[in-house]
């Protein structure tokens, strides 16, 4: 009698593992984490030990969270094109796994970071979880302010390289950071959630361009998120952390995402939508490394 060859499940068991934790998406996280500790090193000797050890209780912390985010939502998941095939609601995970999984590694994260690093660092991080977890995730059923909310902990992470690196907490260098990554979320996801309103809306999410056809207050809203992050990249050359290349490119960047946006609600057609979002994609990279170039420590 033949026996069926066993199917091998590790593949696709790792392929799970990824999307619980949303690795593609943490990777940012690991990015600017890393940016704001050589920004707080800037002519100083690397440290290259205390990078690791902020690097990776940083990803901990981040995959725990992720994890906690995705339990809560199975339901709406379901509900989503888009997110229906994810471990949790496609059933090919216990939610009981994910749970564990996400207790382990927010515990690890924030206590190797206390050990590791420092307290300062181990705050920003379980502050970070808390808010994402306990307070963004269940609002996004309630109330659309939770786009707010949720750029809080997206925002925390290169405070948490700045203090790893050696920075303080409360140092204005390390709240600007805070506030660049802050502003420069609300036009991103303002674009998402245009682009997939319809998805959010038969789920039940509660978001800012449901309802929004023609697309005039999502772009509305960029316009304005633009503005204000313009606005506030002239802060660094006025407080003498950053040159005046900074001074100039730091705006224009900001500038150009406005320029989209203004284009967006103007036609209101999804093409210049997606060139709006990938215009803030482009806004990151292109204006993290300028500033690293302009710093001064």
């Amino acid at each position: 009698m033949e026996t069926k060859p066993e199917i091998n499940k590790t593949p696709k068991l790792r392929e799970d593992l990824t999307v619980l934790m949303k690795v593609r998406l943490n990777f940012f996280v690991l990015v600017t984490t890393f940016f704001g500790y050589l920004l707080a090193r800037k002519g100083m000797p690397m440290e290259w030990g205390t990078l690791f050890h902020t690097l990776i209780g940083t990803a901990a912390a981040a995959f725990g969270s992720a994890a906690f985010n995705q339990l809560m939502e199975i339901d709406l998941d379901r509900l989503m094109k888009r997110t229906a095939d994810r471990p949790l609601p496609a059933r090919r995970m216990n939610p009981i796994t994910a749970f564990g999984l996400g207790w382990i590694l927010s515990a690890i994260g924030i206590i190797h970071l206390a050990v590791m690093v420092g307290p300062g660092a181990a705050y920003l991080t379980a502050a970070t979880v808390a808010i994402y977890v306990f307070v963004y995730t269940p609002l996004k059923r309630i109330s659309s302010i939770n786009t707010l909310i949720g750029a809080i902990p997206g925002a925390i992470p290169p405070m948490i390289g700045w203090v790893g690196g050696g920075g303080g907490m409360f140092d204005p260098e390390s709240w600007f950071l805070f506030g660049i990554l802050f502003f420069w979320q609300l036009p991103h996801f303002v674009a998402i959630n245009w682009l997939c309103r319809q998805e959010y809306e038969d789920a039940g999410y509660k978001m800012w361009s449901n309802g929004d056809i023609t697309g005039k207050r999502s772009g509305l809203l960029c316009v304005f998120f633009s503005m204000v992050l313009a606005v506030f990249s002239v802060l660094p050359a006025i407080w003498g952390f950053a040159n005046v290349l900074w001074l100039i490119g730091g705006p224009t960047f900001a500038l150009a995402i406005l320029a989209l946006a203004v284009r967006f609600i103007r036609d209101g057609e999804r093409t210049s939508c997606r060139q709006l979002f990938f215009a803030t994609l482009i806004y990151l990279p292109a204006a993290l490394a300028l500033l690293l170039i302009a710093w001064k420590r």
